[in-house]
């Protein structure tokens, strides 16, 4: 593997994780392959003890593989990395090695909705679930518990995008219990704007799906953290529960998208902020949820955290569901779809589509309201976009 200690970010996002094979070959090798020979039977019996480096079995590692989650590993500062055939995956595989029936997770209020779903479908393990407002430190703290295991949290969060002080929670959680785990979920800043194990979590989720990858042909995710997590997350969650386990193929399309990862962020960012402008002067645009606003709660907080505010924006429309209605019916040129960090630009609707796992109160109660639109700033020329969404906005009576 390549040395890349020390190396500034756009050179990691090339260089890091990459491999010298028998031929030479400058890009990455797709090893695709289901299992790995043995010298011998000794060998053998040594790598399935974990007394010998090496492959055994794609479903617990392959060298493509390896080498994007090196690359990964990098980027989030980590000792090492998993990587996973969705991001559901990653947080699955993450989460289960580390509890039993008894203990207590405690999630912050606002998720995207599959996380939601499954932190409500362990319960019936006699798993203990709170979702607590974040964005306040003190309902961290009100809500831990003896037989706390778990805290986990995204920020900024999907769709409100609220931001929670990582550093912080960390502080308090492991003032508690040092036993507790603080997992995050980087998918909507990525390294590139926040790392959170330097702030304090002890494991990073990412749906690579998103802006890792960043060109809407892969599933995947990822989880970052110690190499004794790791181990945990790959043997136990990924091999023993979810299976979760991400093809070569696709190891190689992340491990190509992430080499122009910060290039792609920058100009997310960058068209993002011109489109917030935009929205801001609309007359039928009533707020705006965007962590660079000076106005938006824990705006401090972002800009200690971040380097910079992301490329997700999500706003109400005056006129409630219909008027997003008419919004999301009317683009030209985004694209009504789910997912986001894509080179397209996407819009969508939380309440119904993203976040249909929460019930109307539940909806009510973390701030995702009926007519809230969701939109993903893609790289298209940001006076573009700006058209687009604007005659769209133009058409609501």
């Amino acid at each position: 593997m390549s040395e890349n200690k020390n190396k500034n970010f756009a050179t990691e996002t090339i260089h890091a994780g990459s491999i010298k094979d028998t031929y030479g070959s400058l890009g990455l090798p797709i090893y695709q392959t289901s299992t790995f020979i043995f010298d011998s039977a000794e060998q053998g019996g040594r790598r399935f003890a974990l007394e010998e480096d090496g492959f055994i079995y794609s479903r617990l590692g392959n060298p493509t593989n390896n080498a994007v989650e090196e690359k990964l590993a990098a980027l989030e500062g980590a000792e090492a990395a998993v990587s996973t055939a969705s991001g559901m995956g990653a947080i699955t595989s993450s989460i289960w090695p580390f509890i039993q029936a008894g203990d207590h997770v405690l999630a912050c209020g606002t998720l995207y909705g599959c996380t939601f779903s499954f932190l409500n479908e362990i319960r019936k393990f006699n798993i203990d679930v709170d979702f607590v407002d974040m964005t306040n430190i003190e309902e961290v703290e009100s809500h831990l518990k003896d037989n706390t295991r778990i805290v986990y949290l995204e920020t900024p969060a999907n769709p409100t995008l609220d931001i929670i002080d990582i550093e912080e929670v960390s502080k308090i959680v492991k003032a508690r219990s040092k036993d507790i785990l603080v997992i995050v979920d980087n998918t909507f800043s990525t390294p590139f704007l926040q790392q959170p194990l330097k702030l304090g979590a002890d494991i990073v989720v990412h749906s690579a799906t998103k802006y890792l990858n960043g060109h809407g042909d892969v599933i995947a995710g990822f989880s970052c953290g110690s190499k004794e997590l790791m181990t945990q997350v790959r043997l136990v969650g990924q091999k023993d529960f979810t299976g979760a386990v991400l093809s070569a193929h696709d190891a190689f399309l992340i491990f190509r998208g992430m080499k122009t990862l910060e290039i792609r962020m920058k100009k997310h960012v960058e068209n993002a902020k011109k489109v917030v402008k935009a929205l801001q002067e609309h007359k039928n645009v009533e707020k705006i949820y965007y962590p660079g606003l000076e106005n938006f709660k824990n705006h401090d907080v972002a800009k200690k955290q971040m380097k910079d505010y992301g490329a997700m924006i999500t706003f109400e429309v005056k006129g409630g569901i219909e008027a997003g209605r008419t919004v999301m019916n009317n683009v030209k040129l985004c694209t009504l779809a789910v997912s986001l960090g894509d080179a397209e630009t996407l819009i969508e609707h939380p309440a119904t589509m993203t976040h249909s796992t929460y019930s109307e109160a539940e909806l009510k109660e973390v701030g995702i309201a009926p007519g809230l639109i969701r939109v993903s700033v893609g790289l298209e020329d940001s006076e573009d976009i700006i058209n687009d969404l604007t005659q769209a906005l133009d058409l609501i009576k």
